[in-house]
């Protein structure tokens, strides 16, 4: 049997092992051709059935860029890293296709999904072809704060919105990595078994730990405390009516 330190490692294993949200850049730009070699490696990412449900908004400009940072509730990361892109679900492509046989796009629940399925995966490839290069990069899902002023800015049509966005630049500073979940709570073989309320409690002590060494400060439950307040009220409830509004279904 292999062992783990059997294993070789690689660049891409490294990389996600050590990644960190950034959101302090430097003032450096991002050159046309990186950013042209990142959005294709990201292209390669699977998609469902080849549907390719989904797109990048690149956003460089300045003014729009504020206004993004501002609709997601004063990001000010947003606004210093020289590239932000708004990662979409995109439905419109395919009904503009289908169209072309006299055909149009059947939504629900399922297509829904689809696209946003394509598009959580899409930005994840190129959040981590940014990260392999030495680029900072975090996800803002404060894009669906404001969603219909978000579409309306970046000109999205129907069957279009941002599922989240993504800012990528080269680091000012780097922070410390912060501990995840115990891995027994994450992993599961053959069968789900629940989180014992001991792996909680441990993974609470260890969050609040990191938070207090970078001068946060913190409940004792770190994170079963910050859940519990910030999901016992269901979060963004205008979604679902903006959805329904633009072309995507939940039935």
């Amino acid at each position: 049997m292999t062992t783990t330190d059997q294993i070789t490692t690689n660049q891409t294993i490294d990389t996600l092992n050590n990644r960190v949200s950034i959101r302090d850049y430097t003032d450096e730009p991002l050159d046309d051709a990186t950013l042209t070699l990142l959005l294709n490696a990201a292209r390669r990412t699977p998609t469902s059935s080849n549907v390719q449900t989904y797109s990048f908004v690149v956003v460089r400009d300045p003014e729009r860029k504020k206004t993004l940072a501002h609709l997601a509730g004063d990001q000010k990361h947003i606004e210093q890293a020289p590239v932000f892109v708004a990662v979409c679900a995109d439905l419109n492509r395919v009904a503009r296709g289908m169209a072309l046989h006299g055909q149009t796009l059947a939504t629900n629940t399922e297509t829904t999904l689809i696209s946003v399925i394509d598009a959580a995966i899409a930005g994840q490839s190129l959040a981590l072809a940014a990260e392999s290069l030495g680029l900072g990069t975090v996800m803002i899902g404060g894009m669906r704060n404001h969603p219909d002023q978000v579409a309306e800015l970046l000109g999205l049509p129907e069957g279009v919105f941002v599922v989240y966005g993504l800012c990528i630049g080269h680091v000012a500073e780097r922070t410390p990595q912060k501990p995840r979940l115990p891995d027994e709570t994450v992993i599961h073989y053959e069968t789900y078994q629940p989180a014992s309320e001991e792996a909680l409690h441990a993974y609470d002590a260890a969050l609040a730990e990191h938070y207090r060494s970078v001068g946060r400060s913190t409940p004792d439950a770190a994170w079963t405390g910050f859940n519990a307040r910030r999901l016992g009220t269901a979060p963004r409830p205008h979604m679902r009516e903006f959805l329904e509004k633009h072309g995507f279904s939940l039935d």
